[in-house]
């Protein structure tokens, strides 16, 4: 099919069955409005800029005001992100402020269950729990767990109360669970994170890779504008390698139905035959690369307090050519059930040299038991044949959160970071964040802490005492949730959840505080592209809703943390955003002035003298390459500005399929919802259009279990079961012997089955692999 980006977001608007609500003209939900492409906007209204709530593409958004409530939407057309587009979650993001059961009063666990509170009173008994837990049994029984949806300074004020002044390194975020392995990937190779391309390449590739990535649903507006690039350049090419065939599919120009886990012995197949046929770029390689190989059976992170260090050993290039021999075309057919005739005509868009080529990926590589090996075999294929650092020649990890980057990466939102890429282990890097904080040294534990999921563990034993959630809702994303879910309502245990709407975790909270969401107060986020985005507070919060950077403020405070918070009441924002900024300058991270953000629609970092940087590494656009250097990775110490390029291994799942078990388990998202479905399940169009969880089987396995369409089964493992309707033929079509879940449903909890094996080095989850049974449930 060739549309235009417009007509493609209205597509998918008609297939998600809004046809009563055509995108960009009418309700988005709660009496509010969208606004089409190239339609004036309202003038009885009050506008202002913002990015979308959702995912971390980062599109911008035109929010219209009135009567003190947001009235409508409208893609931004000024923001070069998405162009005046929206998909039908951001038309739709009025509806997420305004359901009906909003918080808005503290609430506190006593003998009769929850019970409104003051403010003070809920602040007071947090302050005292932690420090309670500090006083008895030290730093490392305290957490806390925000998310890719913490604004900048959410994250910054955490990382610095925690890290600072109670010197515990227990702070992560739910981008553990997602974005991870990319940020290993980045390091492991590049010598920092985040990537060196940016949007741009959507418009100059001749290629597009989407390895495991259902774009068309997951980032429509950026799919939208690789399809406005084939539609315009009629050699473009399309290529989607993937375990299902999904609505990206039905725009491929060629569609590679894979085995699970199967991606890693795909891209060693690839690059045995750019270095077979001589089609590597010889030059780029001598200059800009050096060669490792790592640790092999590495483990799947199972047991609790599992460690894993990897032991890089330098090898040649000819090593590396011997290493990749056995992934010949025919031996990863066996593997991967793709045919080797495709495993070649695949690798020839990344040989071909006239070819640009983007690779683009999200969760389907980094949750993933190898997802740093994946990460690093993909960019192995873009260093081999020198296209990268060139407009129309990168790799992309695409994001699924508005701030996985500006927040959780970039700010160091980890159990082992600290802001710009610096990270606790490095004396430096702990002196430094000490002399910007004001605090001693000494404060800053140079041991990483618990990462995310021996986090839970460690509050499911008791290791953690005191935990606070914002911005996130693990009792629907765990992996292996029984036992966290378990965990958290043991004795000895205090659980503070900030949220916005009620959630199987406010349900087992000792405190809930209500949070302002969104243009409800003031705040930045940082995308895919490396771009900083700035908002204002638009509308007031419901009740005695308080933003996030607020509550952790107060509660510091009464912890007697005052001195190191001394912000203005209405400028801690700024403040906080130019301190942390401090960290950046000087870098290769580096940030530009609040001010400049404002004015802006965003800008990429590094920023230098006002200047943005679209493409990294490159003399042409990045300040920080040396001069005389045409390309050089220069985060890259150890190796003397070199990429590395990696011999990483297939190696099976932590879980496969047998007799008991005959089925891999996928899970992930749909168009219409958006993670645990907290905020999209309340906006009603969503909510009809996909109201309940389903299960996705292939037409020949749900025959052979006499299971027809619409049919009740139960989805086992060996950690959990539940029921659900099977759908077939659908929008998403498995292969046989795999069946699909979408985790947004809170009745209907998948997580509940999945394994929380994860990657040894990024310690990301695999929630798309593990083995299940699907049984025929009869009506009693």
């Amino acid at each position: 099919m060739t549309l235009s980006r417009r007509d493609f977001v209205k597509h998918c608007a008609a297939s998600a069955a809004f046809a009563s609500l055509p995108i960009g003209l009418s309700g988005c939900g709660n009496d509010a409005t969208g606004s089409a492409e190239g339609v004036p906007l309202d003038p009885t209204l009050t506008w202002d800029k913002a990015p979308c709530r959702f995912c971390g593409t980062g599109c911008g958004v035109m929010v219209g005001v009135k009567n003190g409530k947001i009235a409508a939407v409208a893609g931004d057309e000024l923001n070069p992100v998405n162009k005046g587009l929206l998909c039908i979650k951001g038309y739709s993001l009025p509806g997420i402020l305004y359901g009906e059961d909003r918080l808005t009063k503290p609430q506190i666990r006593g003998n009769g269950g929850m019970k409104e509170a003051s403010w003070d009173d809920a602040l007071d008994l947090i302050a005292g729990k932690y420090t309670e837990a500090l006083t008895t049994h030290g730093p490392r029984s305290v957490a806390m767990y925000g998310s890719g949806q913490w604004t900048v300074s959410d994250g910054y004020a955490a990382l610095k109360w925690f890290k600072g002044c109670m010197g515990s390194n227990n702070v992560e975020a739910n981008a553990r669970l997602c974005m991870a392995s990319a940020v290993t990937g980045f390091i492991t190779t590049f010598g920092a994170d985040e990537p060196m391309g940016c949007y741009d390449d959507f418009e100059k590739a001749d290629a597009f890779v989407l390895w495991g990535n259902n774009m068309a649903e997951m980032h429509p507006v950026l799919f939208s504008r690789i399809l406005e690039r084939r539609r315009t350049a009629s050699w473009v090419q399309i290529v989607d390698l993937a375990t299902r065939r999904t609505p990206t599919t039905e725009w491929a120009d060629m569609h590679l139905s894979m085995e699970p886990q199967s991606d890693l012995a795909i891209a060693n197949a690839i690059a045995r035959i750019i270095v077979n046929t001589g089609r590597y770029d010889k030059k780029f390689i001598n200059e800009h690369t050096v060669f490792r190989s790592g640790k092999e059976n590495i483990g799947y992170g199972l047991e609790d307090n599992f460690k894993f260090k990897d032991a890089p050993q330098a090898m040649t290039f000819a090593q590396y050519k011997n290493y990749v021999q056995k992934y010949t075309p025919d031996y990863v057919e066996k593997i991967s059930g793709i045919p080797a005739g495709k495993i070649r005509q695949l690798a020839e868009v990344y040989a071909d040299k006239f070819t640009k080529v983007v690779s683009l990926w999200c969760m389907g590589m980094n949750q993933h038991s190898r997802g740093t090996w994946i990460n690093n075999l993909v960019y192995n294929l873009h260093l081999l044949t020198g296209k990268i650092c060139k407009p129309g020649n990168n790799p992309l990890s695409l994001t699924g959160q508005p701030s996985a980057c500006g927040t959780v990466r970039e700010v160091g939102t980890l159990a082992h970071r600290l802001p710009a890429d610096k990270v606790v282990m490095n004396p430096a890097h702990r002196q430094n964040a000490a002399d910007i904080w004001g605090v001693p040294v000494t404060n800053i534990d140079p041991k990483p802490g618990y990462n995310t999921v021996e986090m839970f563990r460690a509050f499911d034993r008791g290791d953690i005492k005191v935990l606070w959630t914002q911005t996130t809702n693990p009792m629907v994303s765990m992996p292996n949730l029984i036992r966290y879910r378990e965990g958290a309502q043991k004795d000895g245990r205090f659980l503070v959840v900030s949220e916005v709407y009620p959630t199987p975790t406010s349900e087992v909270a000792d405190v809930i505080l209500p949070s302002a969401m969104w243009v409800e107060r003031e705040g930045m986020f940082g995308n895919t592209e490396r771009r900083t985005q700035q908002w204002f507070q638009m509308v007031n919060p419901p009740g005695d809703a308080k933003p996030d950077v607020w509550q952790t403020l107060e509660v510091a405070k009464r912890m007697g943390y005052g001195e190191f918070f001394n912000y203005g009441e209405d400028t801690y924002e700024k403040e906080l955003f130019e301190e942390y900024r401090r960290f950046t300058l000087g870098t290769g991270h580096d940030l530009g002035a609040y001010e400049e953000y404002v004015e802006a629609r965003g800008k990429r970092w590094p920023v230098i003298n006002g200047r943005e940087t679209p493409y990294r590494y490159t003399s042409r656009y990045d300040p920080y390459v040396s001069k005389g250097q045409e390309i050089e990775f220069y985060s890259n110490k150890k190796t003397g500005g070199r990429a590395v390029i990696w011999a990483r291994p297939y190696e099976p799942a932590a879980e496969t399929p047998d007799k008991e078990y005959p089925f891999w388990l996928c899970t992930g998202r749909v168009l219409e919802h958006w993670h645990t479905g907290s905020m999209t399940r309340r906006v009603p169009h969503l909510h009809r259009a996909v109201p309940e969880a389903y299960v996705e089987m292939n037409v020949k396995d749900a025959a052979e279990r006499g299971v027809q369409n619409g049919e009740k089964v139960a989805v086992k493992s060996r950690r959990g079961s539940i029921e659900l309707k099977v759908v077939l033929d659908g929008r998403g079509k498995p292969r046989r012997g795999s069946v699909f879940v979408p985790f947004f449903d809170e009745g209907k909890l998948i997580n509940e089955v999945t394994l929380d094996s994860y990657c040894p080095i990024s310690k990301e989850p695999d929630y798309k692999k593990c083995a299940v049974t699907i049984e025929k449930l009869h009506a009693s």
